[in-house]
């Protein structure tokens, strides 16, 4: 039987969710680079014929570390789902002789490289620079058009961005950004392969998105990500999913599979993905593409990703169409020819519709609640305001435990102050998208308040 290690880290589909599809696959032998959660450790260790921890190995060391385990184990295959592992994993392949994202793993991971790429192959996107000081940061103001979005190159879920109005905000956002990615590493959300990665950072224009003219309904966000796999250096679209508008200043709320784009604009939308996908040059890898839509079908590429889409996005597709990308993704690396859909999916091709909700301590329009809630799973699968075919579930992996405080939003560190998944199965796109409004709305009536907030009371 085939032998595949496994590599774990923060980020990505639940471990609980990826890890037996690709046992079902191969042998598998897990290296550990985070910790697993609680409630998941015993049964992802279950499905592993080996499992151990890579201690605090860094940058050239992890690589060692993972190129070492893998032949320790006879591994035929080295696979991540994590964004914070894919260079280092990609870079052991390598070393290994392994199918993998290729050298250029990293400019699809480092947001400067990748934006240096498709500028020199003409891709349209936001005008940005890379900065590395707060000097370089204000010249960078005076050169593009504020208002700007500074962001860390190597960051994911929209953590350390800031809006900077003025040339004169730049300080005060560098200083933000710089804390910002100094907590992320500390709960585990940094990339594990470049040391000092919380360093660098670039600052872009803000494009302006136009949603109306792309979805057909109302609730959609103005992006959207373009989900497949780089297949032996040839780019195969899978399917395209849908956003709700994000929170300020840019953390996604929701991912609804499928979009609700049919037909020329789809066709559009995959074309670019294609293009951007291309120019960064990667063998063997699942690949996440967001694309800011404009009116008069102008469009954007924000990034793309050596990985497949990170939160549900990966259960989504299998609900949806009935595609297991991990196992299909584990044949590859493997040395198979796995038949990956022979074009972009449409909603037409969906049995039914999926999306995943973070929840934020945040009302529909962006505004934080004014008292402070404790999580309640079973509060809000019970009593939430869903269509009467629709099925919501809490993602446990990805969750705070029960009686957690819900944190307070900070538009600085986006994802790193979520409370918790949720996901939701319906009929069809739109139902998601109007079944996730509604929640947003009740949230703060179907969760216990703080202890705190009673004493005030």
């Amino acid at each position: 039987m085939a032998k595949v290690l496994y590599v774990h880290a923060k980020g990505g589909p639940p471990v609980g969710y990826a890890l037996p599809r690709v046992a079902a696959r191969a042998e598998v032998h897990l290296l550990a680079l985070s910790e697993l959660s609680a409630g998941s450790a015993a049964r992802t260790r279950a499905w592993c014929a080996s499992a151990v921890a890579a201690g605090c190995a860094e940058a050239d060391d992890l690589v060692a570390s993972i190129t070492s385990r893998a032949r320790e184990v006879g591994a035929d295959a080295v696979v991540t789902f994590s964004e914070y592992a894919v260079v280092a994993v990609a870079e052991a392949a390598r070393r290994l002789g392994l199918r993998g994202a290729g050298p250029a793993a990293a400019l699809a991971r480092d947001k400067r490289l990748m934006r240096t790429a498709w500028e020199r192959r003409g891709i349209p996107q936001p005008r940005f620079r890379p900065v590395a000081t707060v000097d370089r940061l204000r010249n960078a103001t005076r050169q593009l058009e504020c208002p700007l979005l500074l962001k860390a190159a190597w960051s994911a879920g929209s953590t350390a961005h800031q809006i900077i109005a003025a040339p004169a905000d730049a300080p005060a956002a560098w200083t933000r950004s710089r804390e910002v990615m100094t907590e992320s590493a500390r709960l585990g959300y940094a990339e594990l392969h470049v040391a000092g990665a919380g360093e660098d950072f670039l600052v872009e224009e803000i494009v302006t998105g136009c949603a109306g003219e792309w979805f057909e309904g109302p609730g959609w966000g103005d992006y959207v990500s373009v989900e497949g796999v780089v297949a032996q250096g040839v780019f195969r679209p899978v399917c395209v999913s849908g956003r709700m508008p994000t929170v300020a200043p840019f953390t996604e709320r929701a991912g609804i599979t499928p979009a609700a784009i049919t037909g020329e604009a789809q066709d559009a939308i995959v074309a670019l993905a294609r293009r951007a996908v291309d120019a960064l040059g990667l063998e063997d890898c699942g690949t996440h593409t967001e694309i800011k839509l404009g009116a008069g079908g102008r469009m954007w590429v924000i990034e793309t990703a050596a990985r497949f889409g990170g939160a549900m996005t990966v259960p989504q597709i299998e609900e949806v169409f009935g595609l297991d990308l991990v196992g299909l993704f584990t044949d590859q690396l493997l040395g198979g020819t796995p038949d990956w859909p022979a074009r972009a999916l449409t909603p037409a091709d969906a049995r039914s519709a999926a999306g995943s909700l973070v929840v934020l301590a945040v009302d529909g329009a962006g505004a934080p609640w004014p008292r402070r809630h404790l999580w309640d799973s079973t509060a809000v699968v019970r009593s939430a305001p869903v269509g009467p075919h629709s099925r919501l579930r809490v993602v446990e992996e990805s969750s705070l435990p029960d009686g957690a405080p819900v944190p307070v939003y900070d538009p600085a560190a986006g994802a790193n102050t979520m409370a918790a998944l949720c996901l939701l199965s319906a009929d069809r796109p739109q139902t998601v998208v109007r079944d996730f409004t509604a929640l947003v709305d009740a949230l703060p009536d179907l969760l216990p308040l703080h202890a705190t907030e009673g004493a005030r009371a």
